[in-house]
């Protein structure tokens, strides 16, 4: 199960760091994701990451419990609500569908409102 689980993140971390670069693929998610991967796996590449210039300050206040930046709280919400509006219009046929993607988008609306919002000492932008 370690091995997966290393896998997983390995993976994740991957697939975050194009998210970097390609708009529609959630790079805070999978990094979250990858955390909790090596956490259960590996202590070295959680604190590595934990660690990372980088990468480590998109996760870090959230992980430490001070919520996510209002800038990343909107963004997620507006590309939830483009998404899910875009699919339940033109993608997806049935109607009970449409209506349980739209309740799950509310829902994760919903949590990213009431999550809390970091004071300026928790910046998303690295330190240099």
């Amino acid at each position: 199960m370690r091995w997966c689980l290393t896998g997983a993140g390995l993976l994740s971390v991957a697939l975050a760091v194009l998210g970097i670069f390609l708009p529609l693929l959630p790079t805070v998610p999978l990094l979250l994701l990858a955390a909790a991967c090596f956490a259960r796996s590996s202590e070295h590449l959680h604190r590595r990451l934990l660690h990372h210039r980088r990468l480590g300050p998109l996760i870090g206040p959230y992980l430490e419990g001070a919520g996510i930046p209002r800038k990343a709280k909107a963004a997620a919400i507006i590309l939830i609500w483009t998404t899910i509006t875009a699919s339940a219009l033109f993608v997806v046929p049935l109607f009970w569908v449409k209506v349980l993607i739209v309740g799950i988008a509310a829902a994760v609306t919903i949590y990213l409102v009431r999550l809390p919002t970091p004071g300026p000492a928790h910046s998303v932008v690295p330190p240099r």
